[in-house]
């Protein structure tokens, strides 16, 4: 007589995380990952259908039940490689991309609340395969003697370098900073995407053979002319993301102990002022923090300050509802005692009498009809005003797009906030430049920065080249499927 068959399970397994007590004083990474066994027991509530509508949920178009079939058939390294088909950070992806409005929204298991954890296993596959030191380079296409310039080393950067090198092309990256990575490095925090991480991902892309030029700032050291000119390069790409604060224009915004989240989070993740001083860069650490904002930036700055010993207050002039962030990193930063001020709008910074900050006026909101953004849109209470006494104000309502390098580049043609205007495969007015990510979309998220890379990529290809496009990997969809392409940007 033999066993009946193990039913599947039917909730997706959950990740084990630090406890938000001992989390909030440290800065290491606060999911702990699947074990083996965890990510078989989740790879296995996979129904693998024939019509993955996952695979055209995700910006790179990942073979996401291919991959997931080798977990549930233990072949944790195969899953690796097959992810990095069409993505060079899987690492990366699996941490910080919002799966649950992309990929796991697509999952037939979604409309039972139960989608199967697609990023949790991609991240597990690449931590499996890294850790046990199973990396192995793929195939590269002979040298074909073409030239590629990419000017950021951000998502949409380092996408489009890993996949020019695949296709023979000597790729060259040049990075303003003095590490390669943009914001995975200095905007994302060491808790949500430990920067080893980002080192490895970008390293694996080095021994494809990815040139890395840093302290080469576009628009003032090199620019894209003498790319194209004198430094012999055929194409080039533009991905230097949307780096440039915006300010309220509220009175008090030059008092001191006031930061753009850029500043804050900069100094924190790439400088780590949060070690200082076995760091040399210092970091305001406030008693009272007010962080102005409700994205994922302004999360990021919360969650950082609060690990910096102070209490944190979010300001945000919408309800919760209205939060573009993540769910769970909403969720994440009230376990750790972050405290959200939601329909509340800042109105002035106060300061005391040496020019420091020493409150937050704000007003009460309530929600009329909705916006432009779909949101519904704030009203402001009459004679509602109050003031949240705080020694350190944050301000994380969005970044624009640096003019540096847009303004010293004749022939692009910028849209009205500064950011370049490209096709919808990233072809810009100018010839022989492809521009993708934020510099394009303004804010975004990591993912879509990717996928906006691998168009252009393919597009540089099809053109440099004369090859035909090809989206997704190898068997990622049956071949009466396609996904629609190029999707909306």
């Amino acid at each position: 007589m033999t066993d009946a068959p193990k039913p599947k399970r039917k909730d997706r397994v959950p990740m084990p995380e630090q406890d938000p007590k001992v989390r909030a004083t440290n800065f290491l990474e606060v999911p702990l990952g699947y074990t083996p066994e965890m990510a078989v027991e989740e790879a296995k509530r996979c129904l693998q259908c024939k019509k993955p509508a996952c695979v055209c949920g995700c910006p790179v178009n990942i073979n996401i039940p291919g991959f997931i079939k080798l977990i549930a058939e233990e072949k944790f390294a195969e899953a690796a490689r097959k992810i990095k088909e069409t993505n060079a950070l899987p690492a990366v992806c699996g941490r910080v991309c919002p799966q649950e409005s992309q990929c796991e929204a697509q999952c037939v298991l979604n409309k039972a609340g139960r989608a199967i954890a697609i990023g949790r296993l991609e991240r597990f596959a690449a931590d499996f395969e890294r850790e046990n030191n199973l990396i192995q380079l793929p195939q590269k296409a002979k040298p074909n003697g073409k030239r590629i310039a990419v000017v950021g080393s951000g998502p949409s950067g380092l996408t489009v370098a890993g996949d020019m090198v695949l296709l023979g092309y000597d790729v060259t990256v040049f990075e303003a900073f003095h590490k390669p990575g943009g914001v995975l490095m200095y905007g994302i925090p060491e808790f949500r995407l430990p920067k080893a991480i980002v080192e490895k991902e970008v390293d694996y892309l080095v021994r494809l053979g990815v040139h890395l030029k840093l302290n080469e700032i576009a628009g003032k050291t090199v620019s894209v002319d003498e790319l194209l000119g004198e430094r012999g390069f055929d194409a080039v790409f533009i991905g230097v993301g949307a780096g440039l604060p915006k300010f309220l224009g509220i009175p008090g915004e030059n008092f001191g102990g006031m930061y753009s989240a850029n500043e804050y989070l900069t100094r924190s993740n790439l400088m780590k002022a949060y070690r200082f001083p076995e760091y040399d860069t210092p970091i305001v650490k406030g008693k009272k923090v007010c962080v102005i904002g409700g994205g994922n930036v302004a999360m990021d700055a919360a969650r950082t300050a609060l690990r910096l010993g102070g209490e944190v207050f979010i300001v945000y002039r919408r309800g919760r509802d209205e939060m573009p962030a993540r769910a769970e990193e909403i969720h994440h930063a009230e376990q750790e005692g972050v405290k959200l001020n939601l329909l509340t709008n800042p109105i002035e910074i106060l300061g005391n009498e040496n020019s420091m900050v020493k409150g937050l006026k704000c007003s009460r909101m309530e929600l009329g009809e909705p916006d432009e953004s779909g949101r519904r849109r704030p009203v402001t209470v009459p004679n509602s005003e109050f003031v949240i006494d705080c020694d350190l104000v944050i301000n994380a309502i969005g970044a624009g797009a640096n003019p540096l390098l847009t303004t010293s580049t004749p022939g692009l043609e910028l849209n009205k906030w500064g950011y370049i205007v490209a096709d919808e495969w990233g072809k810009t007015k100018k010839e022989g430049v492809w521009a993708g990510g934020d510099i394009v979309t303004g804010m975004a998220t990591v993912i879509e920065a990717m996928g906006a890379g691998k168009k252009s990529a393919m597009d540089m290809h099809e053109k440099l080249m004369g090859v035909k496009k090809v989206q997704q990997a190898p068997g990622a969809l049956p071949d009466d499927m396609t996904c629609e392409m190029p999707a909306k940007r």
